[in-house]
């Protein structure tokens, strides 16, 4: 069973950054797509940045230009540097995985929290 476990959430003013973490159990090259997704409160769940394993990289257009998703081969990990922070950004941070073959398979993280506030 795949694991994606998140870290890096955290209250923050506005203006602000933070950087979330996301440590998958397998290779993040066995995923056809790797991602953040977020929900905030009485909200559905959005995308925020997800990357293709063909090289796509695809932003949600309320974080384009301040958020960059990024990550390490090596370390099995997605990242998610969130920059000039905005209390609208507050939410809980999903890592998501997806695989096509043999059939969609989709997995997620439990998440983690980031509030913006002064």
């Amino acid at each position: 069973q795949v694991e994606l476990v998140e870290s890096g959430g955290g209250l923050v003013q506005p203006g602000g950054s933070l950087r979330l973490s996301c440590a998958a159990s397998e290779s993040i090259f066995s995923f056809n797509v790797m991602g953040w997704y977020r929900q905030a409160p009485g909200k559905e769940r959005e995308l925020v940045a997800a990357f293709t394993n063909d090289g796509t990289t695809n932003y949600g257009d309320s974080v384009k230009g301040r958020f960059t998703i990024s990550s390490s081969v090596a370390e099995n990990t997605v990242y998610l540097q969130m920059n000039s922070l905005k209390p609208e950004d507050t939410a809980v941070y999903y890592c998501n995985s997806k695989r096509y073959r043999p059939r969609l398979t989709e997995y997620w993280g439990q998440g983690t929290l980031v509030t913006v506030a002064s």
